[in-house]
């Protein structure tokens, strides 16, 4: 036992120790960060276009029409920042109610509600940078003919290396439809042109109702209508209407799978690569001269496992950390979810389970492979059956009973993925849970057995891995 711990001390510290480990450890929360800051930095620094709207013939109310639409997205971008600022101080359901109001009622009623319920919030609300400013177009565009001639004083225009304009819209008429042509200084840019179609389909609507004689106030009340559709479930936590507290089980659950899929994927590589690169460098052979091929085995999986229990640990503690810094209320029910009924430890069992399976089954591979070629024709049908529960984990997302779902959940491969996902949707029996279990855990203690005499055979040998080699492995013959 004391050499199996010295082994596995040594196979811990041998990557705690890098450079590389640290880093990779650190990749994941950095990325984090910066996928959730990068959005917000690309829309605060993008520039505000400056468009020229032009109508051939003039007089009718097109243009202002249109003008008034492209402006539009201004307030919606506006409501949704305050949204998302209250969701801190006063959770995810007020910044649903907000958005809803600012819809209907415009920026000032969303704001005066966001400093109503959230006032430490609303105080650091700043508006959102503009994306387009509209503006009268040049003179010597309004006196251009429409068509060619026009079009040759705008594009000269805007291939000035001093300009005042990012783009030119030029509205006209033809038959009932209006259309557009939208010249923009930068070929790459198309957000004046999504704003014009946009604006023009709002326009056509807004036309054909006043055909039918419904008036302008009626068109605009359609338009800000949303009707409220609540979804209510007698298993949902107030027994009525469902909450995003009675969605977050499900995505615990699928977070979970993934979680382990994940440290299945690193913790068993890296057993795969140690085991191979030892081999190669005929340290496995001076590691053979002191512990036996189980101890050897038992040790690098224990120290693997505690390596990837670190960087469980701590990827746990900083997503913990920064959900109750900005998201508290969800920090507070998540951790009310894992608490109860158990589900935590239902987790880490089905973890335990699922990383012995597919630790050992790596480790006794890498002792028959001494190069990442050997390595790597075998990788590729391992990552192939890897991929079958992260697809089946995405339908169990939002119909956990759904019946392959089920019948995956019973292969022992797949189990530990699996039932994470779907143990905290609930529905799944305490009789399923312990049978599954049951199969998972004997499917590891008969992976164990084969691992550990493949890998006595493989790292006493310089066999290279057969079907051959390796059924003769399993009978224990040499």
């Amino acid at each position: 036992m004391n050499r199996t711990l010295l082994i596995a001390r040594r196979e811990y510290l041998a990557y705690v120790r890098t450079v590389g480990f640290w880093l990779s450890l650190l990749s994941l929360p950095l990325f984090a960060a910066l996928g959730g800051a990068l959005p917000l930095l690309a829309m605060n620094s993008e520039p505000t276009r400056v468009a020229a709207v032009v109508e051939a013939p003039t007089g009718s109310p097109l243009k202002a029409a249109v003008e008034a639409r492209m402006t539009e997205r201004d307030r919606e971008r506006a409501v949704d920042a305050i949204a998302a600022l209250v969701i801190p101080e006063a959770g995810v359901e007020a910044s649903r109610r907000i958005r809803a109001l600012g819809e209907r009622e415009g920026i000032e009623a969303a704001l005066a509600e966001a400093r109503r319920i959230a006032p430490t919030a609303a105080a650091n609300y700043r508006a959102p940078r503009s994306r387009l400013t509209l503006q009268e177009p040049p003179a010597e565009v309004l006196a251009a003919a429409p068509g060619d001639a026009r079009e040759a004083v705008v594009r000269d225009l805007l291939n000035a290396e001093e300009r005042e304009l990012d783009a030119v819209v030029l509205l006209s008429r033809e038959g009932e439809a209006p259309t557009a042509r939208v010249w923009s200084a930068k070929a790459s840019d198309d957000t004046v042109q999504d704003a014009v179609s946009s604006a023009l389909r709002d326009v056509v609507r807004a036309e054909r109702y006043a055909a039918l004689g419904v008036g302008a106030d009626t068109v605009r009340d359609i338009d800000s209508l949303r009707p409220e559709v609540a979804l209510l479930s007698p298993r949902s936590q107030s027994g009525g209407e469902v909450s995003f507290r009675d969605r977050l089980p499900a995505l615990i659950g699928f977070g979970f799978g993934f979680l382990l899929w994940s440290l299945v994927i690193t913790g068993a590589s890296i057993l795969l690569n140690s085991v191979m690169e030892e081999k190669s460098n005929k340290i496995l052979e001076v590691l053979l001269s002191s512990a036996s091929p189980g101890e050897i085995l038992t040790g690098k999986v224990l120290g693997v496992a505690a390596l990837t229990l670190t960087v469980m640990l701590t990827w746990g503690g900083l997503g913990a950390v920064g959900l109750t810094a900005g998201v508290p209320d969800v920090a507070r029910d998540l951790w009310n979810i894992l608490s109860e009924d158990g589900l935590i430890a239902y987790f880490l069992l089905y973890m335990a389970g699922g990383y012995l399976m597919y630790a050992v089954l790596f480790a006794a591979i890498g002792a028959f492979c001494e190069t990442p070629r050997d390595a790597q024709t075998l990788m590729g049908p391992i990552m192939m059956l890897l991929i079958v529960p992260i697809l089946a984990m995405q339908f169990a997302l939002r119909t956990p009973d759904a019946l392959f779902v089920k019948v995956l959940s019973w292969v022992p491969l797949f189990t530990p993925f699996l039932m994470s996902a779907r143990i905290p949707s609930g529905g799944v029996g305490p009789v399923e849970i312990a049978a599954t279990t049951a199969g998972m855990f004997a499917m590891a203690v008969f992976m164990v057995w084969i691992a550990g005499r493949a890998f006595r055979a493989g790292a006493l040998s310089d066999v290279k891995l057969s079907w051959k080699t390796f059924a003769t492995a399993i009978r224990g013959e040499r």
